[in-house]
C-alpha cells in the first residue's frame, strides 16, 4: 500500500524479529546502519504508552550521494529510513518513503532517474525479503 509517497508492507514477523531481519539484510547488501530509534522506549521513559515503533536509518553513500549532488535538499530524506510498527490488532508493518516520491519532492530531473529507479527496486526487494517467510 502506498499513500502520499509512503509505502507500507505487512510483515509476517513480530516487530523485533522484523528489525533483526532488516538489519541482517541491510548489512548483507553492503549498506550501513546509521541509527536505530525505539520510539516506544522513548515514550515509556516519559510515562507514555506506545505500541512497538522502531525506526532504522540506513543506506549507502554510492546510492544517495548522486541524488544529493543533483539537489542537496535530498539530504533531509536520506539516508533511507524504515519504520517498523505494530497496529492495534497486533499486525506488524514496515513503512518507508518511496524514492520516486523523494525525487519528486526535491524536483530531481531525468539525470537522477537511474539512481532513483535502482534505489526503488533495491528497497522494494529488501522489504519483501525481510517481511516474508523464507
Amino acid at each position: 500500500m502506498a499513500i502520499d509517497g509512503l509505502t507500507t508492507v505487512r510483515s509476517t514477523f513480530e516487530p523485533q524479529e522484523t528489525l533483526k531481519r532488516l538489519e541482517a539484510a541491510v548489512i548483507s547488501k553492503g549498506m550501513s546502519i546509521f541509527a536505530r530509534i525505539d520510539h516506544a522506549a522513548g515514550a515509556a521513559a516519559v510515562g507514555l504508552a506506545l505500541r512497538p515503533t522502531l525506526l532504522m536509518i540506513f543506506g549507502n553513500a554510492k546510492g544517495g550521494t548522486p541524488l544529493m549532488q543533483a539537489t542537496q535538499t535530498c539530504g533531509i530524506d536520506l539516508p533511507l529510513k524504515a519504520l517498523i510498527w505494530q497496529d492495534a490488532n497486533g499486525a506488524t508493518w514496515i513503512s518507508y518513503n518511496d524514492p520516486g516520491w523523494v525525487a519528486g519532492r526535491h524536483h530531481l530531473g531525468a539525470q537522477a532517474q537511474g539512481s532513483v529507479s535502482a534505489m526503488s527496486a533495491a528497497l522494494s526487494a529488501l522489504v519483501k525479503e525481510v517481511t516474508a517467510p523464507a
